[in-house]
């Protein structure tokens, strides 16, 4: 994803120099749109798909980890004297000098190498997917004669329907009706799929997290007293 950032960040500030440059007469022919290649991918039935059969098929894994993680958290505990649910650095010094600093350590090694198995999985259904995106994105490009498209983040100001995330997103599921989740042997995530299965998992837990405060929201105001 990085990559793919610099790339568009690059081909970005030639179009910049060549409007700037060039007369009007002479300038790029064709609209300008906005694209977010991890919302496109995250949106698409494979990847949805995926990650569920994940949820399935990795369910011991996901057991195992979160039994471990409550272990862990009991083990830490006692040293989170502010009661945050983190460590800071001056609390640390008392985990490392406590009897179970090798239990807590074994733990924490157990529940990294089970992460690994199911983000693994995720990583190369997202691999799968991206792997179609450039296909896609000229595809749409060229049918709406979109000369140049941009990382949404990248604008300041665009008109409404200049995105084209959804476009591109109906384009890879004809691409991609569905991946695979399970890594052949000795799998090493290409690392711009990496990058954009982190992009999503942002994504999703932004997601979750406006859902639980609507959710508390919903519940307070059903609590509160009608009014007279």
């Amino acid at each position: 994803m990085k990559l793919f950032k610099k790339t568009l960040s690059a081909a970005a500030l030639a179009a910049g120099a060549l409007v700037a440059a060039t007369p009007a007469a002479a300038q790029v022919q064709g609209q300008m749109a906005t694209a977010d290649i991890s919302r496109a991918i995250l949106g698409t039935t494979a990847l949805q798909t995926a990650y569920n059969q994940v949820g399935t098929t990795y369910a011991a894994q996901i057991e195992q980890r979160s039994t471990k993680q409550q272990q862990l958290t009991q083990l830490l505990q006692p040293f989170d004297s502010n009661g945050d649910g983190q460590l800071a650095e001056s609390e640390l010094a008392g985990v490392q000098s406590s009897p179970n600093f090798t239990q807590i350590q074994t733990l924490e090694q157990e529940i990294a190498n089970l992460n690994a198995q199911v983000n693994a999985a995720r990583v190369y259904a997202v691999e799968q997917v991206f792997a179609q995106y450039p296909a896609a994105l000229t595809e749409v490009a060229e049918a709406q004669n979109i000369a140049i498209v941009f990382q949404p983040d990248m604008l300041q100001y665009a008109k409404q329907g200049t995105d084209i995330t959804s476009l591109i997103t109906t384009s890879l599921n004809a691409k991609v009706p569905s991946v695979q989740i399970v890594p052949p042997a000795n799998y090493r995530p290409n690392q711009n799929a990496a990058q954009i299965f982190q992009e999503i998992q942002q994504t999703l837990l932004r997601a979750q997290i406006i859902q639980q405060q609507q959710a508390a929201q919903q519940g307070q105001q059903q609590s509160a007293p009608a009014g007279r």
